[in-house]
């Protein structure tokens, strides 16, 4: 399908219970099953209607893609100080449900109860000899195995349902179950969508072939790591009240280490060509609308429609200070919802010349004004900072930002190639990529965070494939180990949802935010580990040609270029340092009589040490527990 259709009402959805209807087994068919299921083209818009459910209101659209999950971390901050950022959560918060059950928690069930009808449908009235018939299968199969996934990283144990209500009409009141249970059923679930689903280039129909917004054999294998990864790992456990093993058979956690590395092997062998040698070229290719399988890192993204729905940019990209030009378009500060920040202490983990670092960390704002271009430091001593700017032109400019406020830089309305004409800007939301998948691999092979003791007979060396990973990051060769892919994990992909998640299955989310906020002081004092950081970055202009709009009065665009002071050891001014060239220097803390971090002293991670060891998942909304006839109820002191 193309991009345009996705997220988009399909009629057969009708025939698949709604988010309102999610608790009535009885919902009415308008269309016979056998009739929509012998049927490729219905089935297809049966699929279709899964899909339409991440772009429906507060679902990823503008919920789950935009902020509202996987932070705060070790390594990122929202800017919202919400109660689902500061793990404080309760069962009324009225920023992730809805009492007219439009929430993630019914819009992640109605995607398996759909995928339930399509999975029953094609393998009951389906020819699944039909090339089409069988890709359809294994697309539901990765569907409902993907929202399962989302729900026990959201809530831990959750109804076990993998038979439609029609099938079975109890299922409404199916009270909640052990999430083993799911990760099992899930393990099997994607070894046969990966068995027969093909690899991307080799999808049955042009709507389906070399696409990263469709399912693939690739995204199986990544959708089985993951799985088998977090059921291996620790997590939450409410038998307990505390971080527990999810399993403690060794033979077990053994068997599924080993099945994530081969899932991931047999990834690697078909496709080492997805890791793009430039960091960058990643996410140009994203915010450009690159869906072409062969071109992008990518291997899944949840497909938005072009300018009607998807808020990705809106959310994680910078906030600007006005938008025109290439930067599409007058959408004015009031419009931004940006909210993804860089932790400042981790603005300074980076390692001396690691390439992921300028395009994670963005030190400023887009700025649109008309000025001199000049700078004074004292009354005396005045310099041009813009060169070749005529007084009165308007210019584009990047505008430092206190540390506080540095925005994550993966995602940038500059690298749009369409206009940007609304907050839904229609950039998709990438879900795995193949880096992902390489550092899976590697972790599996090791035997993971337990140490597992595992036999490697894929014939892939995980150290090269460590290796690959920071070479493309321009770093030299490291051991691996757990505690280095931990931290590589965290340079890869900051701002992209994983951390959090990766935290919670190492069992060191609680630790890590602790240790955070005393590193934290630290940093705001220049003491301990930061006693070698300094209140100022230093930098200079460079004029950018290729962020001018000859459409536009815009005629110059600045950017800062030759930054120091944001690496351990960079105090005080730069060797090259000169005013006359156009150096500048500011204060990036904030200065309000002391030395502060945020524009206040409370720059939370959290609101409260007691109780965030038993706030890692969300409650279950008392809108879903009082619809739900005593089948949901709430564990970890909610």
């Amino acid at each position: 399908m193309e991009k345009s259709r996705f997220i988009s009402l399909a009629l057969v959805g009708l025939l698949l219970v709604s988010c309102a209807d999610f608790f009535e087994p009885s919902s009415p068919s308008s269309i016979d099953k056998k009739e929509v299921f012998s049927n490729p083209v219905r089935t297809g818009n049966a699929i279709e209607a899964i899909y339409n459910l991440f772009g429906e209101n507060n679902s990823y659209r503008n919920r789950l893609a935009c902020g509202y999950q996987g932070l705060n971390t070790d390594i990122e901050r929202s800017t919202k100080d919400k109660d689902f950022t500061l793990y404080c959560m309760t069962p009324s918060s009225s920023d992730l449900t809805d009492s007219d059950g439009k929430d993630i928690w019914s819009y992640l069930n109605s995607m398996v109860e759909r995928s339930n009808n399509v999975i029953e449908g094609v393998l009951q009235y389906g020819d699944t000899t039909n090339e089409l018939m069988r890709y359809y299968l294994g697309e539901a199969l990765v569907l409902r195995s993907f929202a399962y996934l989302e729900l026990t990283k959201f809530w831990g144990d959750v109804p076990v349902r993998f038979e439609s209500f029609g099938a079975n009409p109890a299922g409404a009141a199916q009270p909640k179950g052990d999430r083993n249970d799911i990760y099992e059923h899930l393990r099997g679930d994607l070894l046969e969508a990966a068995r027969i689903l093909p690899w991307a280039e080799n999808g049955p129909t042009a709507e389906t072939k070399n696409k990263t917004t469709r399912a693939s054999k690739a995204l199986a294998y990544a959708l089985l790591a993951r799985n088998n990864l977090t059921y291996a790992g620790y997590a939450l456990r409410a038998d307990v009240n505390k971080v527990r093993l999810n399993t403690p058979d060794d033979a077990l956690r053994q068997a599924l280490y080993e099945e994530a590395m081969n899932a991931c092997a047999e990834v690697i062998k078909h496709e080492d060509y997805k890791l793009l040698p430039d960091f960058a070229q990643v996410f140009k290719n994203l915010c450009a609308d690159v869906e072409d399988y062969s071109q992008s890192e990518f291997i899944w993204e949840i497909p938005f429609a072009n300018g009607t729905r998807g808020q990705v940019l809106n959310y994680n990209a910078a906030k600007y200070d006005k938008c025109v030009g290439v930067l599409k378009h007058n959408v004015s500060t009031a419009n931004w919802n940006s909210c993804q920040t860089v932790m400042p202490t981790f603005v300074y983990d980076f390692e001396a010349g690691d390439a992921r670092k300028a395009v994670t960390v963005l030190p400023y704002t887009w700025v649109a004004s008309v000025g001199t271009g000049e700078v004074s430091d004292d009354a005396e001593n005045v310099v041009t900072m813009m060169p070749d700017l005529p007084a009165g032109d308007e210019r584009l400019w990047q505008k430092n930002s206190n540390i506080s406020s540095f925005f994550l830089g993966k995602y940038r309305v500059e690298w749009m190639v369409r206009d940007r004409e609304s907050t839904d800007d229609g950039i998709n939301y990438p879900i795995v990529r193949y880096a992902d998948v390489v550092l899976m691999f590697c972790e599996a092979a090791i035997g993971g965070i337990t140490n597992t003791g595992v036999t490697n007979a894929t014939g892939i060396d995980p150290q090269e494939q460590f290796n690959k990973i920071r070479t493309r990051a321009g770093l030299g060769n490291k051991e691996l180990n757990m505690e280095n892919l931990m931290k590589e994990r965290a340079f890869e992909f900051c701002g992209e949802y994983i951390r959090k998640y990766d935290l919670m299955r190492w069992g060191k989310l609680t630790e890590n935010l602790i240790a955070t906020a005393k590193r934290l002081e630290d940093l705001n004092t220049h003491t301990g580990e930061f006693e070698q950081t300094g209140d100022s970055i230093y930098f200079r202009y460079q004029l950018k040609n290729d962020v001018l709009a000859p459409e536009t009065d815009v005629k110059f665009a600045y950017e800062m270029t030759d930054i120091w002071g944001l690496g351990k050891g960079e105090v005080g001014k730069p060797a090259a340092f000169d005013k006359a060239e156009g150096w500048v220097a500011k204060c990036i803390f904030i200065s309000d009589g002391k030395r502060v971090i945020g524009a206040n002293a409370n720059y939370l991670l959290y609101q409260d040490e007691q109780i965030l060891p038993l706030r890692h998942y969300y409650p279950i909304f008392l809108n879903n527990v009082g619809t739900s006839n005593g089948a949901l109820w709430n564990d970890y002191g909610y």
